[in-house]
């Protein structure tokens, strides 16, 4: 079968809160303004702007994005680790032939910095898609699968018809994500290549089972008697 699973990438492929803190307080610093990075690396999955709304005027936001995204590759790259699985999870998809891409809401250019510091290598790497926004790329990609860590993410997979494969990894626990619908709860990406392994299975043996009912349907279908001039 011809397979995609999209992956979203802050806490759910790396652990990004070490170095969103240290950037958030870098920003602190420069504009003398006080930012809770403590409580700004809990609410993990949105876009950038929805945090800084938090502690600057709404007219500076542009501006102090714009800032953050500048200074975010000194900061946070280094101290950012892989989640557990992460590389695994990815190499799982491409092991079987299928692809592997990345659809996040953060900065594409930085997405890259912290996979390719990471030795992660997906396909594709799409970026500044949150929630729903997400579910134009993975559509486009083909995406069967959508495997991420917020009630966002759900909400990305079921409007692009992808299955909804979720890690608590984030700040939404099991039960929120459950309740968002999400169609498959794991642990973590550690348990991604077994899943995927009975998830590949049970399509290629209902794909089969569809095709020999077609092809009986066409076996037995009647034959039409020849009408008379």
């Amino acid at each position: 079968m011809n397979l995609t699973v999209g992956f979203d990438l802050d806490m759910t492929l790396i652990d990004s809160r070490p170095g969103i803190k240290a950037a958030y307080q870098a920003l602190s610093a420069e504009t003398g303004t006080f930012i809770d990075a403590d409580a700004a690396v809990t609410r993990l999955g949105p876009p950038l702007e929805e945090e800084l709304a938090h502690w600057f005027p709404a007219a500076e936001i542009p501006a102090m994005a714009d800032r953050y995204r500048e200074i975010y590759p000194t900061y946070a790259i280094e101290p950012t680790p892989a989640m557990p699985g992460a590389r695994e999870a990815i190499e799982a998809v491409q092991a079987i032939g299928g692809r592997a891409i990345v659809v996040t809401a953060k900065h594409e250019p930085n997405a890259r910095l912290h996979l390719q510091h990471l030795g992660i290598e997906p396909d594709a790497v799409i970026g500044w898609l949150w929630a729903e926004a997400k579910a134009g790329a993975l559509r486009e990609h083909g995406a069967q699968v959508y495997v991420g860590d917020h009630v966002g993410d759900v909400r990305g997979a079921r409007k692009a018809g992808a299955l909804s494969v979720v890690v608590p990894t984030g700040p939404c626990p099991e039960p929120e994500l459950r309740a968002a619908g999400a169609d498959v709860v794991l642990a973590d990406l550690t348990a991604l290549p077994q899943w995927l392994t009975e998830y590949v299975a049970t399509q290629q043996t209902q794909q089969a089972q569809q095709a020999q009912q077609a092809q009986q349907a066409q076996r037995i279908q009647p034959v039409q008697p020849v009408q008379p001039a």
